[in-house]
């Protein structure tokens, strides 16, 4: 059985939004941020070998991004992984490996995550994450803290999913006060 990893860049009020769009205008603000440690501590936290579970925004995203990025060993990773992908419209995905999850997604990513293969690594795809946690199919959640605060834009959870717990496992700190945070889901919230 393979493991579920979410992985998201999200700023100190919960935004990880990082495109351009009419109504947010602060894209690509993890950018002064970054330093080789960040990096360092990311390619820890997807290991040698991973796959990609995506939803079709964020493919879309990386598909005018990672196939020109470059000879580097993020690139090569995620240029050479599997590339599991919510969607409608299967017939348009073009940048491979690429498999769509199906009709039924929460029945296709169950049916990925029971096979044998690498780890199932979801990046930036905020309507996959809650879905994920909601139906206890996440293992483990990294979120890249950053010292800002937008106030608006898509955040890391939906309002329409119940509340989860998360167990803490270890934070890390890159010299640019970027704080690498893993948690493992512990079920619901007790209040």
């Amino acid at each position: 059985m393979r493991t579920i990893r979410i992985m998201a860049h999200v700023t100190l009020d919960g935004i990880i939004q990082h495109e351009n769009t009419e109504n947010f205008s602060y894209g690509n603000w993890s950018t002064p941020y970054q330093s080789p440690a960040g990096l360092a501590a990311v390619m820890e936290a997807h290991g040698n070998r991973f796959d990609l579970l995506l939803g079709r925004h964020t493919y879309d995203l990386w598909v005018g991004y990672w196939p020109n990025a470059g000879d580097t060993p993020i690139a090569n990773g995620i240029n050479g992984a599997t590339k599991y992908v919510a969607t409608h419209r299967p017939e348009s995905l073009e940048w491979g490996p690429v498999e769509d999850l199906g009709a039924d997604i929460i029945e296709g990513i169950r049916a990925v995550k029971s096979t044998e293969g690498p780890d199932l690594i979801v990046w930036g795809s905020s309507t996959l994450t809650s879905i994920l946690l909601d139906q206890g199919l996440a293992d483990e959640v990294v979120l890249l803290v950053y010292p800002v605060l937008l106030g608006r834009g898509k955040r890391f959870f939906s309002d329409s999913v119940d509340p989860c717990q998360l167990a803490y496992v270890s934070t890390k700190v890159s010299p640019t006060g970027v704080l690498i945070n893993t948690y493992r889901p512990v079920g619901s919230i007790r209040s």
